[in-house]
């Protein structure tokens, strides 16, 4: 593909955020509260949490915001009280710590050696420099939600995405393993790359293997760069 730049969902593409958040809870929460739980009950609050931004319901806030306002409820939900503020605050930090799968970085390693790459995420700036320099994530720039003040799949995100990088939509790979991520990004013109990420939920959620719209089919970043001839 004749293409300048990758852009990435990181979110359950790059890094295991499952795992990550159910290590520090368990840290922080300690051993009666079930740790994978209320990772799965912290996200399932996440895209309508970002609903009412989308739907100009409110401004928009930061995704640290967001899950500081979710925090509660996923809590209460696996029988867990409230929290002190400061472990509140290290609760929400738990998503700048998060451990890339082990393809990632040798794989984007391998990308970058020829092209642009970028995270594409609904996570802050911050957020994305510290799972960056946490994990070495060898991003160029950082692009999405906080750059624009829309959360996906608004289309100024993906439009953004390619007049920031200069180039024309068609020239840049947006590459997740959601396959409504890549739909929202087809129908902007730009390519699209699904990476196959079975465990994202525990294996309790299975994602198809393939996305039929796609231009690539992987079940890695490694099996991507080869693709790309990297």
């Amino acid at each position: 593909m004749d293409v300048g730049a990758l852009a990435f969902d990181v979110f359950g593409t790059v890094v295991d955020w499952r795992a990550g958040v159910a290590r520090e809870a368990a840290r922080l929460l300690g051993p009666d509260v079930d740790a994978h739980a209320f990772a799965d009950a912290w996200r399932a609050r996440y895209r309508p949490s970002m609903e009412e931004v989308r739907s100009g319901g409110r401004p928009f806030v930061p995704l640290d915001v967001l899950h500081r306002e979710s925090l509660p409820e996923a809590l209460a939900e696996v029988g867990a009280g409230p929290v002190p503020d400061d472990v509140a605050a290290e609760l929400v930090l738990a998503w700048h710590r998060l451990d890339p799968w082990p393809d990632a970085v040798p794989g984007l390693t391998r990308l970058r050696r020829r092209f642009v790459l970028a995270p594409l995420s609904n996570g802050g700036v911050r957020l994305q420099v510290d799972l960056a320099r946490r994990a070495g994530l060898p991003w160029d720039l950082v692009l999405g939600a906080e750059v624009v003040g829309r959360y996906k799949p608004d289309p100024e995100v993906y439009d953004a995405a390619a007049r920031l990088l200069a180039l024309p939509p068609s020239a840049v790979l947006v590459v997740a393993a959601h396959v409504d991520d890549l739909a929202a990004a087809r129908a902007r013109g730009l390519r699209t790359a699904y990476v196959h990420r079975p465990d994202e939920f525990g294996g309790t959620r299975v994602p198809p293997e393939r996305d039929p719209g796609a231009d690539l089919s992987v079940s890695s970043l490694e099996e991507l760069a080869g693709a790309l001839g990297c």
